[in-house]
């Protein structure tokens, strides 16, 4: 069965400069390749013939760089958006979607098995799908639990444990009925929407690795990995 994606990468890249003032955020390397690099070779690796690169007017590198997707062994085509569409906007001007195609930022790093996350989505005829990933956030404060103006119960510099949407998605077609054309439209807006129509969305938490490039610490931390493991992106 012949898999399609989409990958957004027509962001800014504001968390990332100075880095993104000359090159896309997709474009920054991991080592001697950009990030976008990895993520497609690992896309052809696993069987997805042909993607879509949603970018945008100061994301046309990005078209010069990867070309039609010879040198990958995929067919690579372009969706181009003249103003900013958010996140799933995007979506609404790729005419040829299939009835499932996985959706994905273009600045994440992680080895999920985006097969097998294909499979299960398509199997269980669901609508949408999030991969996500567990975090914790650091307090830097000490943390104070009262009640009536006493207190019961001290923290000092917790971590607060939560669930984050790793920006990889599966979706069936029937999605785009829920987004409007033309105007901004982000996956938080989507989210609300379907919930808000009582429409089924499903979370699939993945414990391996995942960094989500547009964070300065991520990039670094990932930057360090690929010099520690440098096969681990090959």
């Amino acid at each position: 069965m012949s898999r399609r994606a989409v990958i957004l990468a027509g962001g800014l890249g504001t968390r990332l400069r100075p880095f993104t003032l000359t090159i896309p955020k997709p474009l920054v390397p991991i080592g001697s390749r950009p990030v976008l690099d990895i993520v497609i070779q690992q896309l052809a690796a696993e069987g997805f013939e042909h993607i879509t690169l949603a970018i945008s007017a100061h994301t046309r590198l990005i078209r010069a760089f990867f070309g039609d997707g010879k040198d990958w062994n995929v067919n690579i085509d372009y969706s181009l958006e003249d103003q900013p569409l958010s996140t799933m906007g995007p979506l609404k001007l790729i005419g040829d979607l299939p009835e499932n195609f996985l959706v994905m930022n273009g600045d994440i790093l992680t080895d999920l098995a985006f097969d097998e996350f294909y499979r299960r989505h398509a199997a269980a005829e669901r609508l949408f799908t999030i991969a996500s990933h567990r975090r914790e956030q650091s307090i830097d404060y000490g943390v104070l639990h009262s009640e009536e103006g006493r207190l019961v119960r001290f923290e000092e510099k917790p971590k607060v444990p939560f669930e984050v949407s790793m920006g990889i998605y599966m979706l069936n077609r029937r999605v785009l009925s829920f987004i409007p054309e033309g105007v901004p439209f982000g996956f938080d807006d989507l989210m609300r929407l379907l919930m808000l129509r009582g429409e089924p969305v499903f979370v699939e938490p993945y414990g391996g690795y995942w960094k989500d490039i547009g964070r300065p610490d991520d990039y670094e931390s990932a930057v360090a990995d690929n010099e520690a493991v440098p096969e681990r992106f090959t």
